[in-house]
């Protein structure tokens, strides 16, 4: 069980994790999504001026259930343009525990942001059930598109670990993101939204289960060990 809700008045959250704090009740997940998220149904109004951005939403419902302790109980799922790589690595810095990825995809496989999806009336056929207008989407080129672009994310996301030095985007930390100003200045993300050493990392088992999982190898048949395909990406 869990809640999905773009964030504005934090008194909803303060109030879950007290009562989390207190009992053995509580939700199984957490996911936020950005103001600058939302489908092509949503009001242009809503995109760009209703709830707050995901770093600055996220971040602070993140650190209401971290400085209660209830932050490695909870899975934190992230929404909103974090389909980019740059976005999705300062998602898991903050403490994303997965990103959900739909206008990204939604575009790698035809969607052109005709803002028509609540009509039934797609004009692509990405989001509609008429059959007529549906033909235009062909799953065999269509499925292609949206694996390439799901690999190409995921390459990009394990190079920047790799520059990092570390194994997994979820182990890049906050003190290793700079947040620029125009091009004369910079802040570290922790430091921007107030993360002490610690946050925005899996526990410690999840961390070691991670690095073994990265680093795993294989003993084929009659051969030397190799990198499993998990740990190539």
């Amino acid at each position: 069980m869990g809640i999905k809700s773009a964030v504005g008045d934090m008194s909803f959250w303060v109030d879950l994790a007290d009562a989390m704090a207190t009992s053995d009740r509580g939700v199984d997940f957490i996911n936020i999504d950005g103001g600058e998220g939302g489908t092509g149904a949503a009001p242009l109004i809503f995109t760009d001026s209703v709830s707050m951005p995901f770093r600055l939403g996220f971040s602070r419902v993140y650190s209401t259930f971290a400085t209660r302790g209830l932050h490695e109980q909870v899975v934190f799922i992230g929404a909103g343009k974090l389909g980019l790589p740059d976005n999705a690595v300062i998602a898991f810095a903050l403490g994303c525990d997965m990103v959900n990825v739909g206008r990204e995809a939604m575009l790698a496989i035809g969607c052109i942001q005709a803002q028509k999806c609540h009509t039934d009336r797609c004009p692509t056929g990405v989001a509609t059930q008429d059959r007529w207008l549906a033909r235009g989407l062909d799953p065999a080129l269509k499925s292609v598109r949206a694996a390439n672009y799901v690999k190409t994310l995921r390459r990009d996301l394990l190079k920047v670990s790799e520059a990092c030095g570390i194994e997994h985007p979820s182990l890049i930390t906050g003190s290793t993101i700079e947040l620029l100003d125009a091009s004369r200045s910079s802040v570290p993300l922790d430091e921007a939204f107030g993360y002490p050493a610690g946050w925005g990392l899996p526990s410690t088992a999840d961390q070691d289960a991670i690095v073994r999982l990265m680093t795993a190898t294989e003993q084929p048949r009659g051969g030397s060990a190799t990198p499993s395909p998990d740990a190539t990406g």
